[in-house]
């Protein structure tokens, strides 16, 4: 993978690229893929087979570099969710980067209709993390509460700052990566949480289909720190200009 800003390396690490200088403080990165034409998904409505291999080793870095990974429950559903699992090169870099062995994946849902059986929360090294409101189904929270860890934020609805601010004072979870959909990204950038757009540019032209934001309500500014290459894919990491 070739650098090409903030200066032009010939081979550079993701890992590297991408550790921000003080791994342990709070950031939010949002990682997604979109086609040149800004298709969120392939024809078949999926996104990983929408990346290539670099963007498949831009996801896994930041994904070792996290301390959470927050994922919207139809994502989890459309992409067949699993727990975190790293390469045993990458483990060695979390580790040593004093987190530990995986990341929880945080399931953010309003309704609970999550299957609780899945390997998502089977077989997590790290308990799966429901983030849910009170209006929640009592009866599927208590499915929830069997089979990870669930955080309450907000009445009628998940609330993004308050569910932030609990996975970070509560389980200390100070660095998170979002992974999508659309609506929960929008509540993330619309709330002001997010530092960081990580987002990979495929390039093919998809013509239909989902975007990266659904229905963003708060406009707002980006600045390109970072920019890499690899097989005419283009990855670009933007910090998010406060408002």
């Amino acid at each position: 993978m070739r650098q090409l800003l903030p200066t032009a390396f010939d081979e550079v690490d993701p890992y590297d690229a991408y550790r921000p200088g003080d791994p342990h403080a709070p950031l939010l990165r949002v990682n997604m893929v979109a086609s040149v034409d800004g298709a969120a998904t392939d024809e078949e409505g999926r996104t990983g087979r929408l990346g290539g291999t670099g963007d498949h080793e831009i996801f896994r870095a930041l994904r070792a570099l996290a301390d959470a990974i927050l994922v919207g429950a139809g994502t989890v559903r459309v992409e067949g969710y699993g727990p975190h699992r790293l390469s045993a090169r990458l483990r060695e870099r979390r580790v040593a980067d004093g987190r530990p062995r995986a990341a929880p994946i945080v399931v953010v849902s309003r309704s609970l209709d999550i299957d609780f059986t899945t390997p998502m929360f089977t077989e997590a090294e790290v308990a799966t993390v429901v983030l849910t409101c009170s209006a929640a189904p009592a009866d599927r929270r208590r499915a929830a509460e069997r089979a990870g860890r669930v955080v309450v934020a907000g009445d009628d609805a998940v609330d993004p700052v308050h569910g932030v601010a609990a996975l970070r004072e509560e389980l200390g979870l100070a660095s998170l990566l979002c992974e999508g959909g659309p609506v929960l990204n929008d509540s993330l950038f619309d709330a002001g949480l997010v530092d960081e757009l990580c987002l990979t540019l495929s390039p093919r032209l998809i013509g239909r289909g989902p975007r990266i934001l659904g229905n963003l309500a708060r406009p707002g500014d980006l600045e390109l720190i970072g920019l890499y290459e690899q097989d005419s894919e283009l990855y670009t990491r933007y910090a998010v200009v406060p408002s």
